[in-house]
């Protein structure tokens, strides 16, 4: 630039900054991608030296496709019936309410004491450390735990289902009542009210629709884990008709229809879960 006195003044630069690098090494990054090495490696050599026992690729293949067939283009009600049939599905869809029923009961309360914006600090501490516990414990594992001291059956079962309901929707319910504005509860403590009157005016309204999703997406979990300790726990129900079909007479095509069946549920449960969920959203 030049001024009124033809002086040249130079345009003034901006200070360099220094090359950013997008993904910069690191010790956690070399140690991942050497891990990733070691499976591929390993998963090579696994594949390249695998005993196949002389199996035939052709006839399992064909055998694949001719049980898939049967199960799913010749569904039949089998030596079991169809009667038989809907009051084992009955029995595993009315343990999964009966559990999550209890799970939404006793998490609610827990999830209330666990919540860091509600009580004190320690008290939600030591009640998502132990609900973090009893999480880790697969459900299976829980329903043999109480099939040892109950003995096998539908008790153990129902005991082990809400025993890790309760964790797990415990941890559901209060992040969602963390999620509340800290201002809400304040304004309901200024004016003296008491603990469960703010919970019940001010947390329940805010939470139903989540409350609603969480519990429905328990109750389709604990519809699938009622099937599969049907048969582990001894509880009866449509899981146990399943592994029977399935593992002891080999008749796929009751198999496919049991498959079916529990297939048909599980939409239903998810559409009853959404036309719920839209009823409180829309309120």
């Amino acid at each position: 630039m030049i001024d009124s006195e033809d002086r040249v003044i130079k345009k003034p630069q901006l200070p360099s900054s220094p090359n950013i690098k997008l993904h910069e090494t690191s010790l956690s990054r070399v140690m991942i991608l050497l891990v990733f090495v070691s499976l591929l490696l390993i998963t090579g050599f696994t594949l390249t030296h695998l005993d196949t026992a002389n199996v035939q690729l052709n006839a399992a293949v064909k055998e694949l496709t001719s049980t898939l067939h049967q199960m799913f283009l010749q569904p039949s009600t089998g030596s079991d019936g169809l009667g038989e049939l809907l009051q084992g599905l009955g029995m595993s869809l009315l343990i999964s309410i009966m559990t999550t029923i209890i799970g939404a009961v006793f998490g609610f309360f827990f999830a209330v004491l666990a919540s860091k914006n509600l009580t004190n600090v320690y008290l939600g501490t030591i009640i998502r450390v132990v609900m973090a516990v009893v999480r880790a414990i697969p459900t299976i594992i829980w329903a043999l735990i109480f099939s040892i001291v109950c003995g096998l059956g539908s008790t153990a079962a129902i005991l082990g289902l809400s025993f890790h309901s309760v964790a797990y929707l415990t941890k559901a319910y209060s992040e969602s009542i963390e999620g509340i504005d800290k201002s809400t509860i304040e304004s309901l403590e200024v004016t003296g009210s008491k603990f469960w009157v703010i919970v019940f005016q001010a947390i329940w309204p805010t939470i139903m629709a989540s409350f609603v999703s969480w519990t429905f997406i328990r109750l389709e979990i604990n519809f699938a884990n009622a099937i599969a300790v049907g048969a582990a726990a001894g509880a009866g129900g449509i899981g146990y008709q399943l592994f029977v079909a399935s593992g002891m007479s080999f008749d796929f095509h009751e198999v496919g229809f049991i498959v079916y069946l529990i297939i048909l549920v599980t939409f239903l449960l998810e559409f009853i879960a959404v036309k719920i969920r839209h009823f409180y959203l829309d309120r």
